[in-house]
């Protein structure tokens, strides 16, 4: 029965890979020619069990051959033939797939043809994104490149100081991730380019940053004061926005102690969104394009946020050792003025190390993205103006009435 079901799984894999091949006209194979790559995977990796892996590697060359063949048969018939060796290339790993269901991890191939299946539908959008890449988006690339492939696996692995918390090898990789997290989302503004409108402008603004989307919306509202409740309106999807990317960093650093963290954050999330909506413009014409966002990935940007937030662990295990555990809130507040990140991944490090317990790490992140939304609505009003401020003063002070709520009442441990 096993072995039927091992038949059945590479026959849907391949017919999956077959039929987007199918429908993107591939000339060397669709519908039918994929399952039957795959199966002669699977059936030459049965073989081999009992005969020897050079069965399969026959194969291999087998399936390698043919397609050779077809592409001289191909060059003969027309000068000018497909570009690319895409689905040449999608033949082989569907082949390898089929081979690797026999004695591998199932879930890994499901997962590997699940990519190899979006990879080849999202030609058109792929080519048009690098198309539209320019000097600096490769040097934001690059530069990320150089952050987490070659800088981070040179740094040191241990403390340096007396409260065992400048790790540099763990501070650069919060800066990896920080930087990662903000390059996904300028990807995706690069992708939607002019059509991240008033909604989605404020989805990838909370995702690369708030701040600086209130900063650059409050600056726009000065220019064209007749947009201020759509400005309103993506300030407040990406302050809500902020909390899913302080969910994502809690995950990533402290995942056997993110359960008991996020109830609270989820609820603030949740809080925001819900102002966000109350202040959705209704009214036509309100509609607001992103403006495009700085590069990410630069190394200074990536150099100043390791430094604030060396500044900040360092200073969290200071005050814990001298002052107690009351003094962190006022940290919590200096940090969160400006930046939520460093306040976040700190806290969230020694939670996971257990050095603070999780309610207290819970109320100093939310205690420090309540200044962060006092700090937004101070740089609002002296960018966008005293008007401007007025209009934002109420969905804030929302934000923030929710957030006290929340310190004051939400149950301990829980």
């Amino acid at each position: 029965m096993e072995v039927f079901i091992t038949l059945g799984l590479s026959l849907g894999l391949g017919l999956l890979i077959g039929l987007q091949r199918e429908r993107a006209e591939a000339r060397l194979g669709g519908i039918r020619t994929f399952p039957l790559i795959s199966l002669l995977g699977t059936v030459c990796s049965f073989l081999a069990l009992n005969h020897g892996w050079g069965i399969l590697a026959a194969g291999f060359l087998v399936v390698f051959g043919v397609l050779a063949v077809s592409n001289v048969f191909r060059l003969k018939e027309s000068p000018l033939p497909e570009p690319g060796q895409t689905t040449e290339v999608a033949a082989l790993l569907t082949f390898a797939l089929g081979a690797y269901l026999v004695s591998g991890n199932r879930p890994v191939a499901f997962v590997t043809a699940g990519i190899v299946v979006v990879l080849l539908h999202l030609k058109e959008p792929m080519h048009q994104f690098v198309g539209k890449m320019g000097q600096r988006d490769m040097s934001a690339v690059m530069q990320f490149v150089v952050i987490s492939l070659i800088i981070l696996p040179l740094l040191p692995n241990r403390s340096f100081d007396r409260y065992n918390v400048l790790n540099p090898f763990d501070i650069w990789r919060m800066v990896v991730l920080i930087v990662g997290i903000s390059l996904t989302g300028y990807v995706i503004y690069k992708i939607w380019g002019e059509k991240a409108g008033t909604i989605s402008g404020g989805i990838l603004g909370g995702l690369i940053s708030s701040t600086a989307t209130t900063v650059s919306y409050a600056r726009r509202s000065r220019e064209a004061p007749a947009t201020y409740r759509a400005v309103v309106f993506v300030i407040m999807v990406a302050s809500a926005v902020a909390y899913g990317r302080v969910l994502i960093e809690i995950a990533a650093v402290a995942p056997k102690r993110a359960a008991a963290m996020i109830g609270p954050l989820s609820a603030l999330l949740v809080w925001m969104a819900i102002v966000a909506v109350v202040f959705y413009p209704f009214k036509r014409g309100d509609e607001e394009r992103m403006p495009e966002p700085a590069n990410p990935a630069e190394l200074k940007s990536a150099l100043i946020f390791g430094t604030i937030y060396a500044a900040v662990i360092f200073a969290i295990g200071a005050v814990k050792e001298h002052l107690g555990g009351g003094a962190l809130f006022g940290v919590a507040i200096v940090s969160g003025l400006t930046d939520m990140d460093a306040i976040t991944l700190s806290t969230a490090r020694l939670v996971e190390q257990q050095r603070i317990d999780t309610t207290t790490g819970w109320q100093l992140i939310v205690t420090a993205s309540l200044a962060n939304i006092a700090f937004k609505a101070g740089a609002a009003v002296f960018i966008g103006g005293l008007a401007f401020g007025r209009r934002l003063l109420l969905p804030f002070a929302l934000g923030i009435a929710g957030g006290l709520l929340i310190l004051w009442f939400w149950p301990a441990g829980r």
